[in-house]
């Protein structure tokens, strides 16, 4: 077993880095699919329509997303 880790520990930089690449991408899908997020940016989203900075359509484009969003997370929990 001894040679064995030996001949991986110059792969030991490339399994941390996966490692951490993991870690990150499922900390970032957390954050992308979190229902309390999702709607602060929808309350986002109608203040900016209400204020006349976005028009509708753009509002209904993001809100879309975002609903979908939404949904996608509870069918995954």
């Amino acid at each position: 077993m001894g040679l064995l880790n030996l001949l991986t520990l110059p792969l030991a930089p490339v399994r941390a880095t996966v490692a951490l690449a993991e870690q990150i991408r499922k900390q970032a899908e957390a954050e992308y699919y979190d229902p309390a997020r999702i709607r602060l940016q929808l309350e986002q989203i109608d203040a900016l329509r209400q204020d006349g900075e976005i028009d509708p359509e753009q509002a209904a484009l993001w809100e879309d997303e975002l609903v979908s969003r939404l949904y996608a997370q509870r069918e995954e929990g």
